[in-house]
């Protein structure tokens, strides 16, 4: 069954469409598509794009075709054209239905939203399209060696030579620089004036001549992050996003929406499909009660529980003010401090239940769901450096949201 779907404006009943979405995910979402997903086989963007099945291709093409990969984007630049209602109505029948992510890529999280808002319409029509089928994979270049969370005292500079600018200086902690097709960097255009009126918002074709990257290994074994090397890089003018020096302005916006994905990561990254009560279960003590019989440990689960439960609620009072047009900026500045901390408690309480096995690295008579596990403990601890570290965000709030005095 095929159905035809309106997806604009004038969808005003919430809950045929939801019938709509509804019907259609269940005729084009494969059931090998309605499982955890796990890091081999997620679909990234770029011209080295893989497929790992023929359900997956079918999948990603199906939610390509309707635009559905950036389902709030314009129907002009490719996206679906949904309302914010409607496409929260998508998700949570993806969510209901426990369809994988169609597509992984920072041009999906974070760019698209800032060219939407800064970029010219040649840049749009170039590079909006592109993202939501997935052609081009972008990389961030922002923080730099000595300029992370004080992003604004970053060094990477772009001199004026008339139709192009000379980009040279380095970026470190972009991830998967060394397959990216296309990187998005903050330059300091101007060096004479306060830092953050300096900077401009500037997008490189990673295969231009001078830049070059070097992978980043991990406590965890991988080796996504590197340090990518600009070195006398030539970039067109037209590939400066915003005003010469305005590069601030779109750097702000684009970390909003970082900041969002860091404090929801765990909806799109591979995990085990068991919760933590299921899993202790199968690996803690158990009392005659059917209970954990370790009182702290069934503590520390009830209080993830909790936590885990009131961060929903904070989404979804985020959602309906932005929905109202009066979101609350100090509900964003908490989304990603708690949300990360939340996702490293998990982690804490899930090697507690696995007890033993939750020393496993790489023991070959353990499961692999429990080496995911395990790695994920030591992944996620980056999620609170990644987008401004803890401590940094913490300050930010202090300032902004309490209005505490320096």
């Amino acid at each position: 069954m095929t159905v035809q779907m309106n997806t604009g404006t004038d969808m005003t009943d919430a809950n045929a469409f939801r019938s709509e979405v509804r019907a259609w995910l269940e005729d084009n979402c494969p059931l090998s598509q309605r499982q955890p997903i796990v890091r081999e086989e997620q679909i990234w963007a770029g011209k080295r794009r893989q497929f790992p099945s023929e359900d997956a291709q079918r999948w990603f093409e199906a939610m390509c075709d309707r635009g559905w990969t950036a389902p709030e984007w314009p129907t002009e630049y490719g996206g679906g054209g949904l309302s914010p209602e409607q496409a929260r109505i998508l998700q949570q029948e993806m969510t209901r239905l426990h369809c994988r992510p169609p597509l992984y890529d920072m041009g999906l999280w974070m760019l698209g939203p800032a060219l939407l808002e800064f970029g010219n319409e040649q840049q749009k029509a170039t590079h909006l399209p592109r993202i939501v089928r997935g052609e081009a994979r972008w990389a961030q270049g922002y923080s730099e060696p000595g300029a992370g969370s004080d992003l604004a005292s970053l060094k990477t500079r772009a001199d004026d030579c008339g139709d192009h600018f000379l980009v040279n200086g380095t970026k470190i902690w972009t991830t998967r620089a060394d397959v990216a097709d296309w990187i998005f960097c903050l330059v300091r255009t101007d060096p004479n004036v306060p830092k953050q009126q300096g900077i401009s918002f500037l997008l490189i074709d990673m295969e231009s001549e001078g830049v070059s990257t070097a992978p980043i290994k991990l406590i965890s074994g991988e080796s996504e992050f590197c340090q990518t090397f600009f070195d006398n890089v030539k970039v067109p003018k037209e590939n400066l996003v915003g005003t010469l020096n305005g590069g601030w302005a779109v750097a702000k916006e684009l970390l909003k929406h970082e900041r969002k994905l860091m404090g929801t990561m765990e909806a799109i990254t591979e995990k085990v499909d068991v919760g933590i009560v299921d899993l202790a279960h199968e690996y803690a003590d158990i009392n005659a009660h059917g209970e954990v019989a370790d009182s702290s440990l069934r503590m520390a689960m009830v209080n993830h529980l909790m936590n885990d439960a009131a961060m929903q609620h904070l989404n979804e009072r985020l959602y309906y003010q932005h929905k109202a047009g009066a979101p609350d900026p100090r509900l964003g500045m908490l989304i990603k401090h708690i949300g990360t901390k939340e996702l490293q408690s998990k982690d804490e309480v899930i090697l507690k239940i696995l007890g033993a096995d939750g020393l496993s690295w790489d023991n070959p008579s353990a499961k692999p769901e429990v080496h995911r596990m395990v790695r994920n403990w030591a992944y996620d601890k980056a999620h609170t450096i990644a987008g401004g570290t803890s401590e940094i965000q913490l300050n930010i709030i202090a300032k902004r949201a309490l209005g505490l005095a320096d």
